[in-house]
């Protein structure tokens, strides 16, 4: 005859409290997250004051680097490094409420995060902690829209022909040309208002992050044909060292005719010392050629030196010399460049 091991008391005993070790070590984690986790509001209490206030200080003090939803889709985060935490992907375990306590009262060193002890009372950073914690880690909610109607957006569908180009799929810098009337519409509309908010929009070619451009250079009644020891020496005169020649004592005859030729001509431009980056070198754009990069010289030979001065670039401020200059006062200029800047690949050999 076969025993029921449930018949027994002991056994059933025994069975349940296997199961009741089941569920807490199931339960473990779950209570583990809320433990660390800010209280979840009562039913019917969602709108309280004090989430209220969080989301208050959020949204004036915090949405610039997370964002309106805590998701760091941000123009700062475009720039910033280390990147602006993107809180709708953080587990309330992986980030403790004390250790979010202490980075608002601090900020976190070698970050963008400031400390705000000296903006928020402790009720504040509690309520702003508390608001991050149960919005966007716990219920991953959108939060506040600032297109809405109260914001003065009420028709803000009627601006959807520019929304590719907000969100990044279109690239501002689409050739008009395979863009349809209505996406041009839509970049138009972008660039005209739209960018003033999102002008991180997302583009092919990014270009250099930062070209300086000349703003203060030269002072007033400053006379470019000459430097004096004040525009030398002024802060305001940073591309004054560019309009230094360089001083070389053993140049050859060819290469000294070739110094003569390059200041009265070529140095406005190409400033002094070759680098380009002298005042009236950054204001044109395109900027003039920096004859000591080795990046761009590296590309460039002789003859195809010799043909730029001769025939000039179009699309830029370098002008043909072929009929100013003669081959032989051209070349002469390159012996200069090649002693002076940069070697020139192929000078030494016959290219006439």
């Amino acid at each position: 005859m076969k025993t029921n091991v449930f018949s027994h008391p002991s056994s059933e005993l025994r069975v349940a409290s296997w199961f009741m070790v089941l569920i807490v070590v199931l339960l473990w984690p779950a209570a583990s997250v809320l433990s660390q986790s800010p209280p979840h509001p009562a039913e019917g209490d969602w709108d309280s004051q004090r989430h209220e206030l969080g989301r208050k200080i959020y949204n004036f003090r915090c949405y610039f680097c997370h964002g309106y939803s805590g998701d760091a889709r941000t123009l700062a985060t475009s720039y910033l490094s280390p990147k602006p935490r993107n809180f709708s992907t953080t587990s309330p375990r992986d980030l403790p409420r004390e250790r979010m306590l202490k980075a608002i009262v601090s900020g976190v060193p070698g970050s963008a995060m400031m400390g705000f002890q000296t903006v928020l009372d402790d009720d504040e950073i509690g309520a702003v902690a508390d608001f991050v914690r149960w919005e966007f880690m716990i219920r991953r909610a959108t939060n506040t829209r600032y297109h809405t109607p109260e914001n003065g957006w009420d028709q803000h569908d009627r601006y959807a022909v520019a929304f590719p180009f907000a969100s990044g799929e279109l690239a501002l810098d689409t050739p008009d040309e395979l863009l349809t009337s209505q996406q041009r519409a839509g970049k138009k509309l972008f660039l005209e208002t739209c960018i003033s908010c999102h002008d991180w929009g997302r583009v092919v070619d990014e270009g250099p992050i930062w070209d300086a451009r000349p703003v203060s250079f030269p002072r007033n009644g400053h006379d470019p044909a000459t430097v004096g020891t004040l525009d030398a020496v002024s802060r305001a005169s940073v591309y004054a060292r560019h309009d230094i020649p360089p001083v070389i004592s053993d140049l050859t005859p060819q290469q000294r005719q070739g110094e003569a030729l390059f200041q009265k001509n070529c140095a406005f431009c190409h400033g002094a010392d070759g680098t380009g980056q002298n005042w009236i070198g950054q204001f044109l754009e395109p900027h003039p050629r920096n004859l000591t990069d080795s990046g761009f010289m590296a590309g460039q030979t002789a003859i195809s030196l010799l043909k730029t001065l001769q025939e000039g670039l179009p699309g830029t401020s370098m002008p043909a010399w072929k009929s100013v200059l003669s081959d032989e006062e051209l070349i002469a200029i390159l012996h200069f460049i090649h002693r002076a800047f940069h070697p020139v690949i192929g000078l030494d050999q016959p290219f006439l």
